[in-house]
């Protein structure tokens, strides 16, 4: 470690953990206020999601001498919001609680490969467009709502979008976080303070409820959304970066921390893509890995702090938090409609983004689960070559 530490590798890391505790944080916001969760729970999902994936990322990155970094998953967390329309909070952490147990148990018998060609990618990812575009109509209301905070970070999360030379070393979502927190500032509407003296985590420990209904809405788009959407995406940019992750551990892996992570209100850990790639951007490949080990133990030293970071995040105006997820998901919703009307499944994927956009509820089961079932039906229905081609 000594040997192979550098300043590369130190600042690879910490741009990982910029990029996590940015747009992504913002979507953890955001769904926790649209679910009516406190302000102690969000702090709570926020110090698991950070301080326990942390540290499962510096004994993964130590021992298998690469970069795995392990936080959670994006669409999983989208998932969540409708879900709390109907669902209580202890319901859908036992939801966790069972797709941590479904996926530990899928990476134990060595399934996971079988599991993950299950469901064709384009119809994965119709899901994941329609679960997501509810981010990209509300950054275009926010926009036209509160202009004086929201227009300034949209026009430099573009600037720095366009212009390739500022963006490597600006990340755009930290452009538009940084004049997000000006706006708010001069606009003088920020409401949170640093006189509570709560900064350090109090994890609000939590007690799960099995329930069939959540159980059947959740469980398997979440297990979904971990093994193919992240997982999936997190082992191919490791692959092209010149890694070998072990698929199987990493399976097992993700599914022991959402268990654990879960007791926190914390939704299911994965094997990140984004930040992977961050952490590979540079340097020489045998030493990534001390990009991991760093990107870790600065998201255990973010976790620790993460009421502090809440209240901070909760104190500023509604549009704020929601322009910067909206930002977050932009590229994630444009990957999601190239996948998933770009090849083979066409069809079945578009049934699957009609479905889950709808927000139709059957048997009190949530329009996500059955945009999978729709989908997967027409395409077994009326696109049986493409299942034959993607076979072979």
């Amino acid at each position: 470690m000594r040997e192979d530490f550098g300043a590369r590798y130190a600042a690879n890391g910490f741009v990982g953990l910029v990029f996590a505790a940015t747009g992504p944080v913002a979507v953890i916001l955001a769904v926790g206020q649209q679910g009516g969760l406190s302000a102690a729970e969000i702090a709570s999902w926020i110090f698991g999601v950070f301080f326990l994936n942390g540290v499962l990322t510096v004994l993964a990155c130590w021992v298998y001498q690469q970069p795995l970094s392990f936080f959670w998953t994006i669409p999983g967390t989208v998932l969540v919001g409708p879900a709390l329309t109907h669902l209580t909070w202890p319901e859908v952490v036992g939801s966790f609680v069972v797709t941590g147990l479904l996926v530990l148990g899928l990476g134990l018998t060595g399934w996971i490969r079988r599991a993950m060609a299950a469901v064709p990618m384009p119809i994965v990812m119709g899901m994941v467009a329609g679960v997501f575009l509810g981010f990209g109509l509300d950054l275009v209301r926010s926009v036209t709502a509160d202009a004086l905070i929201t227009v300034p970070m949209v026009a430099v999360f573009l600037l720095l979008s366009w212009h390739s030379g500022l963006g490597r070393r600006i990340p755009p979502v930290l452009g538009a976080l940084v004049v997000g927190v000006i706006a708010v500032a001069l606009s003088g509407r920020f409401t949170g303070g640093f006189g509570s003296g709560d900064w350090l985590a109090r994890p609000v420990l939590q007690t799960p409820v099995f329930s069939g209904q959540a159980i059947l809405e959740l469980v398997v788009p979440l297990a979904i959304t971990v093994l193919v959407v992240q997982n999936g995406q997190g082992v191919a940019v490791l692959r092209s970066a010149g890694h070998t992750a072990p698929v199987n551990t990493v399976t097992i892996a993700c599914g022991t921390w959402s268990v654990l992570t879960s007791f926190t209100g914390a939704v299911s850990t994965c094997l990140t893509g984004p930040t992977n790639a961050l952490l590979t951007a540079s340097g020489e490949r045998s030493r990534h890995y001390v990009a991991g080990i760093c990107c870790g133990a600065l998201a255990v030293v973010f976790g620790l702090f993460a009421p502090l970071f809440t209240g901070l995040m909760l104190g500023a105006p509604e549009a704020f938090i929601t322009v910067l997820g909206g930002l977050a998901m932009l590229r994630v919703l444009q990957s999601s409609f190239v996948t998933a009307f770009s090849g083979r499944f066409t069809l079945g994927a578009l049934i699957t983004f009609v479905v889950t956009v709808s927000d139709v509820q059957l048997c009190n089961i949530g329009s996500a689960f059955w945009g999978l079932v729709a989908g997967l039906g027409v395409s077994w229905l009326l696109e049986r070559s493409d299942f034959t081609a993607a076979r072979s």
